[in-house]
């Protein structure tokens, strides 16, 4: 890779979330200087220490409020765009915040000629069944018709010390007798790591990504939900009844789980994994992959038992961490 000048700054919106930490500690490592623009600032300092003094700081913006966003990309050269939900929340809508949030964002990268860098996601669709999807795929269409030469990454499910997915059913599995596998646990996805996706955009900053592509990143495996739901029991060293529900029951019961503070499930979410979350067939052919960016993936086994340990039931697991990617 090319060597940075230290003046080179990025805009990471999003920076203090799961994916953001990996991006932030990237970045710093290589030089770059990084501005944090997060709705809550004061709670971003924990990011500080991943590089120099002076190298990180963090700023007020909100993807809602365009005047933020403008002050967070001035004088930037490179902006990132990482701001995503799961579930809606008041103002906090899908359509608000992952499409006319990231057309804010490609519009204010844009106006001071900074690179464009768009994380989306792996089945982002203007026809899935999904509000997530399609609002993810209007995001996309936005932000390229604002900034022509950004370049779009789309991750399958995101695994890595603070995930929520691996996480989340672990501590289920903690005191449920049984998981449920939506649809059966069909669904296939290709978990990547964090770092990996991290990795893949300092590629993109570093000029290995075509300007105004979108890029499919996923792991080196796929899987079904069951099999990930296996695997993740195995790790933990427990043993749970994996119960099939159909779609149609699983979004009756998802009615009442998305009027917890943090739901366990949505409506929309069972949408959701009517759908795979792999990388197509076609951006393989067109060499829009990982791979492509010069990216090798870590595999799913040698990274979720390093995180995974706390959850198990007798002894503590040592694994291999991933603190050095």
């Amino acid at each position: 890779m090319t060597a940075i000048p230290l003046e080179t700054l990025v805009t990471v919106f999003g920076g203090s979330g799961f994916l953001g930490r990996h991006v932030v500690r990237a970045l710093a490592k290589l030089g770059y200087r990084v501005r944090v623009a997060v709705r809550r600032p004061e709670l971003a300092g924990f990011l500080q220490p991943q590089g120099r003094v002076g190298q990180i700081h963090a700023v007020q913006a909100n993807v809602r409020h365009p005047a933020s966003v403008e002050a967070a990309a001035r004088e930037a050269d490179v902006v990132i765009n990482l701001v995503g939900i799961l579930f809606e929340r008041g103002r906090q809508t899908f359509d608000a915040v992952q499409s006319t949030g990231a057309e804010t964002v490609a519009l204010a990268a844009a106006s001071v000629g900074a690179r464009m860098i768009q994380v989306s996601a792996i089945g982002a669709d203007e026809s899935a069944p999904s509000r997530y999807a399609r609002s993810k795929a209007l995001g996309e269409k936005l932000v390229l018709s604002a900034a022509p030469s950004a370049v779009i990454l789309r991750p399958s499910v995101l695994f890595g010390p603070e995930d929520d997915f691996f996480n989340k059913f672990a501590a289920i599995a903690r005191f449920s007798p049984a998981l449920p596998l939506v649809g059966g646990g069909h669904t296939r996805f290709q978990p990547i790591f964090a770092g990996d996706v991290a990795s893949a955009i300092v590629a993109a900053i570093e000029g290995h990504a075509k300007d105004g592509e979108i890029y499919e990143v996923g792991g080196p495996e796929v899987y079904s939900f069951k099999e990930l739901m296996r695997f993740m029991l195995a790790t933990v060293g427990r043993q749970r009844l994996l119960i099939p529900i159909p779609f149609a029951l699983a979004k009756l019961q998802a009615g009442l789980l998305q009027l917890m503070p943090k739901p366990l499930l949505t409506p929309d979410q069972v949408e959701l994994l009517r759908d795979d979350a792999v990388v197509s067939d076609e951006a393989k052919r067109e060499g829009r992959t990982l791979e492509a960016l010069g990216v090798e993936p870590l595999a799913m086994a040698t990274v979720v038992p390093s995180y995974l340990w706390r959850f198990r039931k007798t002894g503590q697991f040592k694994g291999v961490t991933a603190s050095n990617r």
